[in-house]
């Protein structure tokens, strides 16, 4: 069972701030001003707009990057959410060895080691902060989680593309549903606005080109997509045994009912154009789920706004559920958080089945979309979720041909 939200996103710190910004539509899509990505052929992300570290006592915010700093807070947040003493499990009554952490993150902060390689080659051995290592490796998140809320049971790390938090939060149900632990704080964390990936991704000529305007950069399934826009931040659901959340009087958001996983075995970075890795995944989660197409009453897609992407995942929607179950994709307000994109997709699909809203896809309007898709994506305002069927899939694709879709199931009021 779901039982806890948190969430640090280009639209703030705090669920609250995600699900009211995707409701209104805000995009949260800025111009990079630093001096370090003056140059570059495109300089708008989807950036984090508080300074995070200050947030966190100083001494422990120095020992983490960014990611983890964000998967921190969000983590946290999700924790007291839930109803958890915010000192730790120990402090919430909670046997420690039987809790655990899952985080997906593809690099965590690229930033720390382009920064002490610098520091190698301008001043030498010396000027290398010894923090270096631990601050680089992506399981950062997942250690960093684990010290501050006295987590011993586990802490995984995910790392496959930009699949990596939907897996994460898929590797947490299959570990309370064996047994091995009762309670997870599951999700991604992802920092990797820096200038050496922003031009990596523009030499693959995967971002798009535009700039900050009225119109969201980022444009889901619109005809005059072009590319992804890069992004960070961070997504956590607490995940509780359904008998251990029942038994303390947990406010449920829902049930994480299953989860699904495939590879293209395609390209190293271009999606199968027939879209049959993804359908494999999609139904490989209703599988899990022990649900049917029937059952789907929404999916929070992972379109990226590129062209060959955002195509695949509609055929294998339509394959898989046909093209009448509402669709919304969140890349238009955030852009692609990378590994943290399944974390936060999935918090607001959470949402979506609890509050009973679908928020509205931005970056174009029902006449800019592209007739090829044919799909019901929810555009200009929200949409009330269809009363019949229980079942939510948020979908999650990485370079590479990671496939990675988890179900989530709408919980009625029990007689």
């Amino acid at each position: 069972m779901t039982t806890g939200l948190g969430a640090v996103t280009p639209l703030g710190v705090g669920v609250a701030e995600l699900w009211q910004g995707l409701l209104d539509g805000r995009c949260g899509i800025r111009e990079l001003t630093g001096e370090e990505f003056a140059g570059l052929p495109v300089r708008v992300a989807g950036v984090v707009p508080v300074d995070v570290a200050g947030l966190l006592p100083r001494p422990q915010a120095r020992r983490m990057n960014r990611a983890a700093r964000f998967g921190v807070l969000a983590a946290r947040e999700a924790w007291q959410d839930a109803g958890f003493d915010a000192a730790g499990a120990e402090g919430a009554g909670l046997d420690p060895a039987r809790v655990g952490v899952s985080v997906g993150s593809i690099l965590g902060d690229a930033s720390v080691l382009v920064s002490a390689d610098r520091a190698l080659r301008e001043r030498g051995p010396r000027a290398v902060p010894p923090l270096t290592t631990p601050m680089t490796v992506p399981s950062q998140a997942a250690s960093q989680i684990s010290l501050d809320l006295g987590i011993t049971g586990e802490a995984r790390t995910a790392t496959s593309a930009c699949a990596s938090g939907t897996e994460a939060i898929g590797q947490a149900v299959d570990r309370i549903r064996y047994g091995y632990v009762d309670v997870v704080v599951a999700g991604g964390a992802e920092a990797v606005v820096t200038p050496a990936i922003m031009a990596a991704f523009a030499a693959m000529r995967a971002l798009s080109s535009r700039g900050v305007g009225e119109v969201s950069p980022s444009r889901p399934f619109a005809k005059d997509r072009d590319g992804f826009v890069n992004g960070e931040g961070a997504g956590f659901l607490l995940l509780e045994a359904e008998e251990h959340a029942r038994a303390r009087g947990a406010r449920i958001y829902c049930e994480a009912a299953g989860w699904g996983l495939s590879a293209d075995a395609h390209h190293m970075a271009a999606p199968d154009p027939s879209g049959k890795g993804i359908a494999l995944a999609l139904r490989r989660a209703l599988r899990d789920a022990g649900a049917q197409a029937s059952d789907v009453v929404h999916v929070n897609a992972h379109a990226t706004a590129t062209v060959e992407g955002d195509l695949a995942e509609a055929l294998a929607v339509r394959a898989v559920l046909g093209g009448g179950v509402p669709v919304t994709a969140l890349k238009g307000h955030l852009g692609h958080l990378q590994g943290a994109a399944g974390g936060v997709e999935a918090v607001a699909t959470a949402l979506t089945l609890c509050h009973g809203v679908v928020p509205p896809t931005i970056g174009g309007t029902e006449r800019d979309q592209d007739p090829d898709i044919r799909l019901d994506v929810v555009r200009g305002s929200p949409r009330p979720l269809p009363d019949t069927g229980d079942l939510a899939l948020s979908d999650s694709f990485g370079f590479g041909g990671h496939n990675a879709v988890l179900a989530l199931r709408r919980v009625r009021e029990r007689a």
